[in-house]
């Protein structure tokens, strides 16, 4: 059974879901005014470990992760909770400032946000990063951000004032039980700048009034203005997962005030408690120290290719730590992820090529052992490292069993005789079922089809053209004869072997 660390519990806890065999998901995803970081990935790459893992195990799971295009605090100002700047306006003035300050060039909050969202999506899909069912946008959803603060304001849990509107942050009894952070150590930590508006300096923004010539802003009840940040997260996960779901996830920079902020205004609104597993990932360094511009440390997905890796040499690096503990990235151990890449690589291609070898082998490995271990590491709180050890391990074994025809796996028991190509078949087969968890994308041999095979494609894809499928269905079924098959392409064709 999997056991998931609960930030919420502070302790491992077996899972156990709402809805027998379905899962409900939410991660928060990133604000669409630059590229992402290397940072904002691994957090990412967890979740779609946690998801494929659930899928794995059968569960049917519902995923949900928001674009925020408002924008929100930079992390440096979130120490002084609402006095941040946006974020679309950064990247609005960056962009003007790149066409020479008119106040007319550049590009609109709302294609700066279409832009950097088409780069997350190409980036999550170069790192094989599952897409969420839904990616809700939170400018979509501001009526029902509107609707929850209506109903904050109504059950007394928030206030107006001068057109803003915040969360009274002494009418949820239960506030700090996720960071620890509670009212009595704030007071005794650090100090806030506080907002003239607000009752308590912790209070948090559900609703800013806009200044006149803002870009971004809406109409509502309290005044012509725009969310606060935390409340885009809680709407959009209620409306797509319900009042309470399974599992949040997110970077642990969003633990405090982020995710506190979710738990009390969702669950003053509902009634009901907000999500039962709270999984987050820790920080990622850069050479032991934090990523930033300034320090000429920071890294987005285009410079890991620019410095000539692959994404699913990243990938690889973060599966090789467990999420729960700080990785410290560097060039070196990027290279390592590399050389255990092309070991995977080169083990697999080994295996394909022998899988119509007749010769025998006996005992073959206990295949069904190497996956309850793999099972049995994940199910520890996605203990990715000791996955892959499991893995590591297999590798290891088969080259020395095809190698020197030894027996690792003496102990066994079995001493059945099994056709190498079968034992290579099965071998695959195993390693097939646990990437589908580690989510590696390994690079396919170009097969050499022979000449005359090729000849027949083109006729038949000829008769095609000219709409006789009498013949392009015999030259089908005479080049299925020689061992191969045709999958039709639109205007074009791939040959594959059979």
């Amino acid at each position: 059974m999997l056991k998931l660390y609960n930030t919420l519990s502070k302790s491992k806890e077996k899972f156990k879901p709402l809805n027998k065999g379905k899962v409900s998901i939410y991660t928060c995803g990133p604000t669409v005014y630059d590229y992402i970081h290397i940072g904002n990935l691994r957090s990412f790459v967890t979740a779609d470990v946690l998801r494929r893992y659930l899928e794995y195990s059968g569960y049917e799971v519902r995923y949900i992760k928001n674009i925020t295009d408002v924008g929100h605090l930079t992390q440096d100002d979130i120490a002084q909770a609402d006095t941040g700047e946006d974020k679309m306006l950064i990247a609005v003035r960056r962009e003007r400032s790149a066409k020479g300050g008119s106040a007319s060039g550049g590009k609109t909050p709302k294609e700066i946000a279409k832009f950097y969202t088409e780069a997350f999506h190409r980036d999550e899909d170069a790192m094989n990063i599952l897409r969420a069912h839904f990616f809700p946008k939170a400018t979509a959803h501001i009526p029902q951000m509107i609707k929850m603060i209506e109903t904050l304001v109504k059950y007394g849990n928030a206030y107006e004032k001068n057109g803003n509107v915040f969360f009274d942050v002494t009418s949820f009894k239960d506030y700090g039980k996720l960071s620890g952070n509670t009212l009595e150590q704030l007071k005794t930590g650090a100090r806030l700048e506080e907002h003239p508006d607000k009752k308590h300096p912790w209070d948090f923004a559900l609703w800013l009034k806009a200044a006149p010539k803002h870009l971004l802003q809406w109409d509502s009840p309290w005044s012509k203005g725009y969310p606060g940040w935390h409340i885009e997260c809680s709407a959009m996960a209620m409306e797509y997962l319900g009042d309470t779901m399974d599992i949040h996830t997110g970077g642990e920079d969003n633990i405090f005030p982020h995710h506190e902020a979710e738990i009390a205004q969702s669950e003053c609104f509902s009634g009901k408690k907000f999500v039962n597993f709270w999984v987050h990932t820790r920080h990622l360094l850069v050479e032991g120290e934090k990523m930033a511009k300034s320090k000429g440390n920071f890294f987005t997905p285009q410079d890991i290719r620019r410095y000539g890796f692959d994404p699913m040499h990243l990938r690889l690096l973060y599966l090789s730590s467990h999420y729960r503990k700080p990785l410290d990235f560097s060039w070196k151990a990027l290279e390592q992820a590399k050389a255990n890449y092309e070991r995977i690589a080169e083990w697999i291609g080994k295996l394909k090529e022998i899988t119509n070898s007749k010769a025998k082998l006996s005992p073959p490995l206990k295949l069904s052992f190497r996956k309850e271990k793999f099972q049995s590491a994940m199910d520890d709180d996605l203990n990715t490292p000791l996955a892959l050890s499991v893995l590591y391990d297999l590798i290891t074994e088969t080259n020395k069993k095809l190698s020197f025809g030894e027996s690792p796996d003496e102990k066994s028991g079995e001493e059945k005789s099994l056709a190498l190509s079968e034992y290579a078949a099965e071998t695959l087969t195993t390693f097939e079922k646990m990437n589908k968890v580690f989510g590696l994308k390994l690079p396919e041999k170009e097969m050499k089809i022979p000449e005359n095979v090729k000849r027949l494609a083109d006729k038949r894809q000829e008769a095609r053209k000219n709409k006789d499928f009498q013949k392009a269905d015999e030259l089908r079924k005479e080049i299925e004869k020689m061992g191969y098959t045709i999958e039709d392409l639109g205007d074009g064709y791939k040959i594959k072997k059979l």
